[in-house]
């Protein structure tokens, strides 16, 4: 939305130009400016008065003027100058406005700006005289200046909202018409349906609430003429941030919002790491790099110094007092950056993290599993859970995603699977013994789990299972509002509110009146389950690097946490943190996460915003281009997700007809949606390899790709990527493309034919994805019949002692007769390949002959846990009889 309000005023501008340069006409500057004059009024720049400057010159076809003016207002909007310019919004008519009256005056420049929306009930021939009257409010000393937004509506109050990023605060008066007085049809579908709104007083309240749903980076200020007092005490008034006599204090109004864009600006940390630097201090501690005396004064690594310059070193310290805090053990500025974290991300607790999400995942393992606990997990996840459960003595229940057997590759756990898992355990009479089910989400390639109805079910079979969200690559995805409600943390609010009300305890009874004292495990697993809200115990934690889609440094990752039993878990928890956490973290990584949650909250929306954006151009463009798309092609929902996932029937973004509100309804009931910011971009369609072309494109072409599969490369959009990117990339994959095209044709039939042979190879003869075989019996002594989970850290262990280990050539005779006439061959370790880099052998599981097949078929590089030279390292038979009692 940002990119496309800057290429309607291009677009006007363009028109205008050419009509003042006599080879253009009036009628295209009229309809460009109509396409975008709705949209602009939603937005304080530039607001009425040039609007209806412009909107002058071209009645009066003064075409100079017109071209001056939108060439003006496209250029401050493309570079944001109006934010600090008070000229861009001057006009050039003889009745100019008075310098008092200008939206920004000179001596305002230079301080943050942000725009505040102003819902009323008043007249459009009043607004002009409500913004004069919140604009004579500013004071010198005011830390912030903002520039009001007024709007009259219910439906343009949401428009106003979703379409412009720069809103931090809006204040909602009573009286507003529900209606806008234009067309909003795809509002009108996201809303769904006819607009029910009572009196003034309930309008507004629901305004609140729905806002705050949509953008809770929002700060609310509801004005009533009524029982203010009364309104205050209501649980609906929750949503204001502050309720007000609309007639009494409108600097009380213009204070509280500084205020509450203060509060989020503030970084605790930070804000006292910059003041630590800037003081003499005597070092006498174990960090000689601290106020950088040992680099500066160098001859030989003095260059360190200048190229990352003198401030990083006046702010390192492995001090903990001073104005600085313990990460361990935090009772000062930490504690309230984490208290910050924990609001932005809608959590009780946050936990920063210093040393990566693969530490933040073992954490929450060992802070919470116990030694015989089982884990019901996704055999392709990350490996720091496999290893969390090493470490914790946890019994791993795998469960498999859906195969994407065409892109070698998985996608996420289908719920009846997890479900099943459930049931089988408390058909055994060992559920209780479950205590954690723990998910990817969204998945490496995209796939983002319906949270809500998966933690629901699954509190129905077992009303106090823990859930860890390992949510690495989709901690940004708090401030869209079509990603929020499937993040762990928006999934985990939305079912805290609901159990709360009588809906639910309804719901929870006529259910079991349906189903009966004794259903079968059929029956439960084709029936949406619902929780009793009176068993519930909530407990979610989620994991995010921070770094991967914030503006943190490498390394920086959170905890986050809404447990109702955390206060029996925190002392274990807190011995998890001393035992992962460096007692020396890195203080600017402590800083930058600090700064992150700061921007999110600021101008999250925005910059996600503009992240899906470039990554829908992405797939546009590449998919559209008429050679581009002959030799690759980004893989759309369709491609990701089965068809039987898509209950809503969304096909991809760039189906014809498509709007925002068909995105929303797949996000709302689809089993499982795409990340639009994860691309899978096909490269074997033209010859290429996975791991060939990521390293055709860092080596030759200056661009960075994420993961790679057998015939693909990831490719991500973040909050830092820019249009100009996305140009870099389309003219790369164009002049690949081209040579690709050209090479076929100059070298012949033979050339042709190799070429179609090695696409083959890579997009037809794949291998087929092996599932997790099972646990050998060794390690499954107080396993159960019906489910495969097993003793992976006795397995683990058992690796440790050599002479109770043998190896196994991966090709040969020797491997073929074990697989067909046994001892079976028992993995001793890990063996991760990458790509697709999750673990294909654990320890303890007993090796089949479609995971040696596939590791035979694998034609990659780097394979974690296997030498080529000595070939598999497995138990040797011996010790697995001796640990059987045989």
């Amino acid at each position: 939305m940002p990119a496309a309000r800057a290429d309607r005023w291009r677009r006007l501008s363009a028109a205008a130009k050419a009509w003042a340069n006599g080879k253009g006409d009036q009628a295209d500057t009229q309809k460009y400016f109509d396409e975008l004059a709705v949209f602009e009024e939603y937005h304080a720049f530039p607001g009425m008065v040039l609007m209806q400057s412009l909107a002058r010159a071209i009645a009066a076809g003064n075409a100079a003027l017109a071209a001056e003016t939108a060439a003006r207002v496209s250029s401050a909007i493309l570079t944001k100058s109006y934010r600090n310019n008070p000229q861009d919004w001057e006009h050039a008519e003889e009745f100019a406005t008075p310098v008092e009256f200008l939206p920004l005056r000179h001596g305002q420049a230079g301080r943050p700006y942000f725009e505040v929306l102003v819902v009323v009930g008043e007249p459009m021939v009043k607004w002009p005289a409500i913004a004069d009257e919140i604009r004579r409010l500013r004071r010198p000393e005011d830390a912030f200046v903002y520039e009001p937004v007024i709007v009259g509506s219910y439906e343009d109050a949401l428009c106003a909202a979703m379409l412009n990023p720069s809103i931090l605060a809006v204040i909602v008066y009573e009286g507003f018409d529900a209606r806008s007085r234009h067309d909003p049809m795809v509002l009108r579908q996201v809303i769904g349906g006819e607009l029910d709104l009572g009196d003034a007083e309930a309008n507004a309240l629901r305004l609140c609430q729905v806002l705050k749903s949509a953008r809770p980076d929002l700060d609310l200020y509801l004005c009533s003429d009524r029982d203010v007092e009364r309104i205050a005490g209501e649980a609906a008034s929750r949503w204001a941030r502050r309720v007000f006599y609309a007639v009494e204090e409108p600097l009380e109004v213009h204070l509280s919002i500084l205020e509450g864009v203060q509060d989020r600006y503030q970084s605790p940390f930070f804000d006292n790491l910059k003041k630590y630097a800037q003081r003499p201090i005597g070092t006498f501690h174990a960090l000689p790099i601290a106020r950088g005396k040992s680099v500066f004064k160098s001859d030989w690594i003095r260059d360190m110094g200048e190229f990352y310059g003198l401030n990083l070193f006046l702010a390192e310290s492995s001090a903990t007092t001073g104005g600085l805090d313990s990460l361990l053990e935090p009772t000062g500025n930490i504690k309230q950056a984490q208290a910050l974290a924990a609001r932005a991300f809608g959590a009780d607790h946050v936990f920063f993290v210093t040393n990566g999400t693969s530490t933040s995942n073992k954490m929450v393992h060992q802070a919470l599993c116990a030694p015989g606990d089982i884990v019901i997990l996704d055999r392709n996840c990350h490996k720091s859970h496999h290893y969390g459960c090493v470490l914790a003595g946890a019994q791993p229940l795998y469960v498999e995603a859906y195969p994407m057997t065409e892109y070698s590759m998985y996608g996420a756990v289908p719920l009846r699977t997890i479900k099943q898992a459930m049931l089988k355990l408390k058909a055994e009479g060992r559920l209780d013994r479950l205590r954690m089910v723990d998910l990817t989400n969204c998945t490496f390639d995209g796939h983002i789990y319906n949270t809500r109805r998966v933690m629901e079910e699954c509190l129905a079979i077992k009303p106090d299972v823990v859930f860890l969200w390992d949510e690495a690559w989709f901690g940004f995805a708090r401030w869209s509002p079509f990603l929020r409600p499937r993040t762990a943390m928006g999934a985990a609010g939305d079912i805290e509110a609901y159990l709360d009300t009588p809906e639910a305890q309804a719901a929870y009874d006529a259910q079991q009146a349906a189903l009966g004292d004794n259903p079968s495990e059929e029956d439960l697993l084709n029936t949406r389950l619902v929780p009793d809200p009176k068993a519930v115990r909530l407990r979610v934690y989620q994991t995010n690097s921070t770094h991967k889609s914030m503006s943190a440094l490498r390394q920086g990752s959170m905890v986050l946490v809404k447990d109702v039993d955390f206060h029996k878990v925190e002392s274990q928890f807190h011995e998890a943190v001393f035992t992962h956490a460096s007692t020396s973290p890195n203080q600017q990584l402590i800083a930058s996460l600090d700064v992150a949650r700061r921007q999110m909250e600021l101008e999250g929306y925005g910059l996600v915003m503009n992240a899906i954006e470039i990554a829908l151009d992405i797939r546009r463009e590449v998919n559209s281009h008429p050679l581009i798309s002959r030799y690759f092609r980004i893989v759309g929902a369709d491609g990701m997700i089965p068809e039987a996932h898509r209950q809503s029937g969304f096909v991809d973004f760039l189906q014809p007809g498509v709007t925002w509100a068909d995105a929303l309804k797949s996000s709302r009931d689809d089993e499982f949606c795409l990340d639009p910011t994860r691309m899978t971009l096909v490269c074997g369609t033209a010859g290429f390899d996975g791991t060939e072309f990521k390293k055709m494109l860092a080596d030759t072409y200056n661009i960075q790709v994420n993961k790679t599969s057998r015939n693909s490369v990831l490719l991500q959009s973040n909050i830092n990527n820019t249009r100009s990117d996305v140009a870099h990339l389309i003219r790369v994959l164009l002049e690949i493309a081209t040579e690709v095209d050209q090479s076929l044709a100059r070298n012949g039939a033979e050339a042709r034919s190799q070429f179609e042979a090695r696409v083959k190879s890579l997009m037809v003869d794949v291998p087929d994805l092996p599932n997790f075989s099972h646990f050998h019996d060794a390690y499954r002594q107080d396993s159960g019949d019906l489910t495969p989970e097993g003793d992976m850290r006795s397995a683990f262990f058992a690796a440790y002692r050599e002479e109770d280990c043998e190896y196994v050539p991966l090709f040969g005779a020797e491997c073929e007769k074990r697989l067909a006439d046994g001892p079976p061959m028992v993995s001793a370790n890990f063996v991760i390949p990458y790509p697709p880099g999750f673990p294909i052998m654990v320890p303890g599981q007993v090796l089949t002959h479609e995971t040696i097949e596939f590791m035979r078929k694998l034609d990659v590089k780097e394979i974690h846990g296997y030498e080529r030279e000595r070939g598999l390292k497995l138990i040797a038979p011996a010790a697995l009889a001796r640990r059987l009692g045989k």
